[in-house]
């Protein structure tokens, strides 16, 4: 999802540049017309990407960076887990209307 979403983000910047090009004096239409598969492309990647992950019951926070939450239960209430790509597991926590800056370390045990 991630590496999609750089993808995306990279095309939007060429794309934009394309676009001044044409209207500066015409030339690289067909270059626009290429990068715009390649946008079309990188764009179902990354929707497939969150697609799936939603199906999975996993919260997409924010594509650029990684950031999913997960449904769970922690002393009788409903709370989210919290991971960030790069991060080697599942560590934190929040309630359910804090976000990033509300996370926790996991600190309850198996019961």
């Amino acid at each position: 999802m991630v590496a999609a979403r750089a993808r995306v983000r990279e095309l939007e910047g060429e794309q934009r540049e394309v676009v001044q090009i044409i209207a500066g004096n015409g030339s690289g239409y067909a270059i626009g017309e290429a990068r715009g598969d390649d946008y079309a492309a990188a764009a179902a990647e990354l929707s497939d990407a969150v697609d799936r992950l939603l199906e999975l019951g996993v919260e997409v926070k924010d594509a650029d960076v990684g950031l999913v939450d997960f449904p769970s239960r922690r002393e009788g209430e409903d709370v989210l887990l919290c991971w960030q790509a790069g991060e080697d597991a599942v560590e934190y926590w929040h309630d359910l209307e804090e976000g990033y800056a509300g996370r926790k370390p996991i600190d309850w045990g198996d019961g």
